[in-house]
């Protein structure tokens, strides 16, 4: 499972192996002052990075930040 989250700390608390940054508190998977366009942009980089995330093999708690 990949945990998409504004707060990493508290992921890693909880115990969730793969932990994907998110955007910002209020708007996790957006910003709601960028176009439509735009943001499509930072959702699919996100799906991306999650679909990245849960095919690598891990051995302990790893956030994908880049």
């Amino acid at each position: 499972m990949v945990h998409v989250c504004t707060i990493v700390p508290i992921s890693l608390t909880v115990g969730a192996n793969r932990i994907i940054p998110a955007v910002a508190i209020p708007h996790p998977l957006g910003d709601p002052t960028k176009t439509p366009v735009e943001e499509k942009i930072i959702r699919r980089k996100l799906v991306d990075k999650a679909l990245k995330a849960l095919q690598t093999e891990i051995s302990e708690q790893t956030v994908f930040s880049e």
